[in-house]
């Protein structure tokens, strides 16, 4: 199916993502799947995030004036309704048609596409978490959707699979917001709980240092703590699976121990820029979580 030139670029970002998102030893189907699902999850981002392609093209695709495209949240109400269409109907955005065939194969229902679409919609009325235990509830919605969809693009949901999926998938948005801390202040928005900077003695003006304090460093160390916890917690969902799904998945979990150690390479220190992991570690820590799923299985 040919999609719009605003639609190639949001499946271009792909190659940005800290893991594979669908790569080349996967069935095709399963690779069509999974990109028709990242480019929905890439646009609603684009969407909060106010990253659409220029020339309002996503905007007139959603029914939406094209001078109003600055009003995110009426153009995340329009993708709903045109979310709601791939369900029950025909939806209008190439990438919603995209969509609808992996929807209808898989069978997949909308909750997690309707979290997903939840989670901008908090992006624009929340910018500062109070709690750790906020920001978990934020990564229900914001993260823990794409694991669900992986999981039932390839048969293989169950309760206990899905729980260490929503462990890995936490972990991962955590170190995203580790990484991006300067451009996340930049949109206004701060996803370090207000707690724990206040325990690391951490102001807003010393996320918007050039360099990190060595308290910010200190934050940075602890909450990249806290996902490595929720990595080792989602490890298992490795070895519960077989074959080219078990690589899949030690990917995910392989991207985000290689952005841990390039952020703790970097001395904590993510103000600068955020820290990025190379090819060569992604692969060796895609060895080390397969070694661990071998042993642990």
């Amino acid at each position: 199916m040919r999609t719009g030139s605003s639609s190639r670029t949001t499946l271009d970002k792909a190659t940005e993502e800290n893991f594979p998102v669908a790569p080349f030893f996967l069935p095709r189907a399963w690779r069509d799947d999974l990109m028709a699902v990242y480019g929905y999850a890439r646009l609603v981002d684009d969407i909060g995030d106010g990253d659409l392609a220029p020339g309002g093209a996503d905007a007139r695709h959603l029914g939406v004036d094209p001078a109003e495209a600055d009003d995110r949240l009426l153009l995340l109400d329009a993708f709903e309704t045109d979310l709601r269409r791939v369900f029950d109907g025909t939806p209008h955005h190439p990438l919603l048609k995209a969509l609808q065939p992996t929807v209808r194969r898989r069978s997949l229902t909308p909750e997690p596409f309707l979290g997903l679409i939840a989670a901008n919609r908090q992006d624009q009325q929340v910018s500062r978490y109070g709690t750790y235990e906020e920001l978990v509830a934020y990564c229900e919605l914001s993260a823990n959707p794409v694991g669900r969809l992986v999981l039932a693009i390839t048969g293989t949901a169950s309760p206990e699979r899905v729980r260490r999926s929503d462990a890995v998938c936490t972990a991962l948005q955590i170190v995203e917001h580790l990484q991006d801390v300067k451009e996340d202040l930049g949109r206004d928005r701060i996803y370090l709980p207000a707690d724990d900077m206040a325990r690391f003695h951490v102001t807003e003006a010393d996320l918007a240092a050039p360099r990190g304090s060595a308290s910010v460093r200190a934050l940075v160390a602890f909450e990249a703590e806290r996902a490595g916890s929720l990595l080792n917690e989602g490890t298992p969902l490795v070895g519960s699976v077989h074959g080219r799904l078990k690589l899949l998945l030690a990917g995910f979990v392989a991207g985000g121990r290689a952005a841990l150690d390039a952020v703790a390479a970097a001395g904590h220190d993510v103000l600068p820029g955020p820290p990025k992991p190379t090819k060569a570690r992604l692969m060796r820590e895609v060895g080390a979580v397969l070694r661990r799923a071998r042993r642990e299985g």
